[in-house]
Order: structure tokens, then C-alpha cells, then sequence
């Protein structure tokens, strides 16, 4: 188990949910813990809620050069910037097929929190770690969406919710190569349900869920975090349901590759 005393931690989307979680759960172990959260009022909370070493910054990371400012903000605090948890994201439901895609403003400010932000925090972040010889690590959060479209939430209508957290998780693998050796160690934790107070908008009980869901707290998933970046891992899910959710998917390929002709011998 990793002692984060007298290191420095940033958390984005801290205000509420699984950010709000993996602050509190960071200052248990002993970090000073900056919230930082477009919702100031909703990170001042849980700053004091963990106590007078923590601080909170108000952020909009859809504004261009937001997560730069806030990566050199942060590290002046203490001269130093041990961890930073990327995990502000915003939710979006609609059809693919009838999203408009000429003036969606919506999908637009989707994107630019929930896939570019989370690079460019990881671009300042590692440049920051180069420039000043200290080494890092960075936990970004996608989702289950990342891997598959999950059995639970198929008519949910999250197809661009999905592509966000997709193309979040591609990026991050390729950038893990371009970082090998490197000062920056990077970890993707993957969600499946979370009681969040996004969920809790449309479901008051969480007793009620579907079991499909296998809904978990917030508290929960940022053990798991917490766990996962203790042995080091790369990738860290939250719930078993994900791996069956990506079958399907390597299912079809092979079957294509069978009747393409090009599958590999048995």
C-alpha cells in the first residue's frame, strides 16, 4: 500500500461522485489534496470535508487552455505535483442518428471535457515532470463505455458518450507507449455503475437497480482505484460484467476472420 504522505495530489470533477471519493480517499492516506471542479462551491465542500490541508480551484476544463493553468497552479502549491486524478466528465444521451451534428454544442463541450481535457492534463503534466527532473503518475477515468457497449445500458443511448470514453482509452494506450521509461506512470480507471448523484437523479434507491448494473458506490470504486494503482496497473475495472461485455465484440471478429478465410490454425 502506497504512503502519499507529504505528497501533493490533484483531483479533477472533485466536487461530487467518484471525484469527491478519490479525494477522500488520497487524504486517508495522508496527501494534500487539491479539488478542483467547475462547481467551486462542490469542491469547497469537499475540501473542508477532508479537512484544512485540502484546497480547492475552480475550473472549467472545456475552456482551451484550462488544464495547462491548472497543472502549474497546482504544482505551485508545493513546489511539487505527485499525482493527479483526471476525472472530470459530463454525461450526454441522444440517438446517434439524430444527434445534429452541425451546431451540437453539447457533443462539442463532450468532447472537449471528456476526451481532450484529460490529454491535454497528460501532455502538461508529463512536460511539467521533464522540465523539473520530478517523476508522476496520472489516473484518468473512462468508463465501461471505453471497451464495449455494456449489456445494462444499450438503451440508454450513450453512443457519444461511448466514442468519447473510447477514443480516451486509445489515446492513453498509445500515449503509455510513447511514455515508456518515461517520468509519468499512467493508470485508466474503468467505471461500470456508479452511485453517483447523476444516477441518483433517476434512481432515488440504489437498492432498486437492476442487478445487471452490479452498481457499486463511489466509495467503493475509488478503493478499487486506489488498489489498482497500488499494484501498479494500467487498467483497473470496477466490475466483473466488463470483461463479459467485451466477448461479443471478439466473438464477431473471429467469426469474421473465419469467414474471410485468414483465420490462424487452431
Amino acid at each position: 500500500m502506497i504512503d502519499y504522505s507529504n505528497t501533493t495530489i490533484l483531483v479533477t470533477g472533485a466536487a461530487s461522485g467518484i471525484g469527491e471519493a478519490l479525494a477522500i480517499g488520497f487524504a486517508q492516506r495522508g496527501a494534500q489534496v487539491i479539488c478542483a471542479d467547475v462547481n467551486i462551491q462542490g469542491a469547497e465542500q469537499t475540501a473542508t470535508r477532508i479537512g484544512q490541508s485540502a484546497l480547492a480551484i475552480e475550473c472549467d476544463l472545456a475552456e482551451p487552455d484550462a488544464a495547462a493553468a491548472l497543472v502549474e497552479r497546482s504544482h505551485a502549491v508545493a513546489g511539487r505535483l505527485d499525482l493527479i486524478c483526471s476525472n472530470a466528465g459530463i454525461g450526454h444521451r441522444g440517438r446517434v442518428t439524430h444527434q445534429d451534428m452541425n451546431t451540437g454544442a453539447a457533443v462539442s463541450r463532450l468532447f472537449e471535457i471528456n476526451f481532450f481535457a484529460g490529454l491535454k492534463i497528460a501532455q502538461a503534466y508529463a512536460q511539467l515532470l521533464e522540465r523539473t527532473g520530478q517523476t508522476g503518475r496520472l489516473l484518468v477515468t473512462a468508463s465501461e463505455n471505453s471497451l464495449s457497449v455494456p449489456d445494462a445500458v444499450k438503451k440508454a443511448r450513450m453512443g457519444f458518450y461511448g466514442a468519447t470514453k473510447h477514443a480516451l482509452l486509445v489515446a492513453l494506450e498509445w500515449m503509455r507507449v510513447d511514455l515508456q521509461g518515461g517520468p509519468l506512470d499512467l493508470h485508466v480507471l474503468l467505471p461500470g455503475a456508479v452511485y453517483t448523484p447523476l444516477i441518483a437523479k433517476s434512481l432515488p434507491d440504489p437498492a432498486l437497480a437492476p442487478p445487471a448494473l452490479e452498481l457499486i458506490s463511489a466509495a467503493r470504486c475509488a478503493e478499487l482505484a486506489l488498489q489498482g494503482i497500488d499494484e501498479n496497473l494500467f487498467y483497473i475495472p470496477t466490475q466483473p460484467h466488463l470483461l463479459e461485455d467485451m466477448q461479443p465484440r471478439l466473438e464477431a471478429i473471429a467469426h469474421s476472420l473465419t469467414v474471410l478465410g485468414i483465420a490462424k490454425p487452431s
